[in-house]
């Protein structure tokens, strides 16, 4: 990691139901950050919180709370690739086992996306990277040109 203190820290939530399928939130057209975009149950770490805790709280904030999901895996912290390293990002892996998706103002639609139809829809950046980083899926359903070099299958 940097030696920099990062501007930010982010918890993200990679949420897959049991056919595999990744669970893709879109923003508001008025949103700041990533208007109109899909993107991730994800958002800033607060001060005096821990990013397990972050992750959890974003999950109930933008989803919506009572659903019951099972940590898989978790990778931290990481730096971020888009921005030149100056975020500070946090990945949980979870299996999503009971509930329903209460979307809050910020998002306008939610969809369980398989692999396959991963590409068609238009994602905030880094997302592709938080799949690879993870292996939730094989990278032929990815867009390379959003993976760094280092991080593509085959790469040395």
């Amino acid at each position: 990691m940097s030696a920099q203190p990062p501007a930010a820290r982010y918890a993200l939530n990679l949420l897959l139901n049991p056919a595999g399928e990744l669970l893709l939130i879109r923003r508001v057209e008025t949103a700041r950050l990533g208007p109109g975009l899909w993107g991730l149950p994800a958002g800033k770490i607060e001060a005096g919180e821990t990013p397990a805790e972050a992750a959890l709280r974003e999950m109930e904030e933008e989803i919506g709370p009572g659903h019951e999901t099972r940590l898989v895996r978790y990778l931290g912290p990481l730096r971020d690739t888009y921005y030149g390293g100056i975020y500070e990002i946090h990945l949980f892996q979870r299996h999503w086992l009971a509930g329903e998706v209460r979307l809050n103002h910020e998002h306008s639609a939610f969809a369980w996306v398989a692999p396959e139809r991963f590409r068609d829809y238009p994602v905030m950046d880094g997302i592709d990277e938080d799949i690879a980083l993870l292996g939730l899926w094989p990278q032929r359903w990815l867009n390379p040109a959003r993976i760094p070099p280092a991080l593509r299958e085959g790469a040395p």
